[in-house]
């Protein structure tokens, strides 16, 4: 039996690898910011497998590394990690974007996934294996007009996963990042400060991808024999080109 960690698990891309990754009898340390709906994952899964929850923000250094630190013994090995808390503050040029929000994004996005994969890469060392895949966005590939500070962020995430494989090759662990296009969660939400009109617009007129779409992913990266490992993989709704390539219907 084989143990997951997933970060931002409450919602979107990560509660729905929990529900997939929970399919697949592998044992689940979820990781959030909201301990109800850790609670409420938790009730709804542990019938199937364990289930352990650490209520945690991916920004606070010293509760990230006391959390995973203090994961029960009977949990055994992580063999999975999957970096998947992130945000997106504002939709604004250069010139005019909020500092709060440059520091959120960078904070969340790259520190944050810096400070859990540090606590979690020397306990893959020590069992020399696992598996750790990064999700990123197709703005770590691309920049788009406002995006700016975000991209850069994904942008990070996308040089920090090639290092990962780079400097954990000979340890014998799996590192890959998929990279998402339009995908309909909470995202937009968050990034539009709780405007659900201008939110909801985002995902208009086409079938946008679904959090259930990517855990569908993870489960196929996560369960290819140890020899292949899928090391970067992009993906958009069909209807996507490009960032800024959309085929809306009228």
């Amino acid at each position: 039996m084989k143990t997951a960690l997933i970060t931002g698990a409450t919602s979107g891309i990560g509660k729905s690898t929990a529900i997939e990754l929970a399919k697949h009898n592998i044992d689940l340390i979820l990781c959030g910011r909201r301990q109800d709906r850790l609670n409420q994952l938790q009730s709804e899964l542990s019938n199937s497998v364990k289930v352990h929850t650490l209520c945690f923000d991916v920004r606070d250094k010293e509760k990230v590394f006391q959390s995973i630190d203090g994961i029960p013994k009977d949990f055994g090995s992580i063999d999975i990690l999957i970096n998947n808390a992130g945000n997106a503050h504002g939709l604004d040029p250069i010139q005019t974007g909020n500092i709060d929000d440059w520091d959120a994004m960078i904070d969340i996005n790259v520190k944050g996934l810096l400070y859990v994969s540090k606590a979690v890469i020397p306990k893959m060392i020590d069992q020399k294996s696992g598996h750790i895949i990064n999700i990123g966005s197709i703005a770590g590939k691309e920049v788009y007009p406002n995006g700016n500070v975000y991209c850069a962020s994904k942008h990070a995430v996308d040089a920090i996963n090639k290092g990962m494989q780079v400097d954990l090759n000979q340890y014998g662990i799996k590192v890959g990042a998929i990279h998402p296009g339009l995908v309909e969660t909470e995202f937009s939400n968050v990034r539009f400060k709780g405007d659900d009109q201008r939110a909801d617009s985002v995902y208009k007129g086409f079938d946008p991808l679904t959090p259930e779409d990517i855990a569908d992913i993870i489960a196929f990266v996560i369960t290819r024999p140890y020899h292949v490992n899928i090391a970067d993989l992009i993906v958009f709704p069909t209807a996507q080109a490009s960032s800024t390539v959309v085929k809306k219907k009228l």
